[in-house]
């Protein structure tokens, strides 16, 4: 039997770059940030979005109003 593919793992966020700290940035800017800070998968959505609730090792999802960040979580 083949062995499994690795999971995609979150970065190693440094404290002062928490998820919560992309809270307030332009959506295109925390896009950014995340990707040049490892997130493998970054996930856009409406904050009232009707979503699954799997959790998604490296995934970084914002929750975008406008063009501001107004929530984002791992998963």
């Amino acid at each position: 039997m083949a062995p499994e593919p690795a999971a995609p793992q979150p970065p190693d966020d440094a404290p002062e770059d928490a998820p919560e700290d992309y809270v307030g940035l332009g959506a295109e800017e925390a896009e950014r940030r995340a990707r040049a800070r490892g997130w493998p998968s970054v996930r856009r959505l409406e904050p009232d979005a009707i979503i699954t609730m799997e959790y998604v090792v490296g995934r970084l999802n914002l929750a975008v109003e406008g063009d501001r960040v107004v929530r984002c979580w791992a998963g």
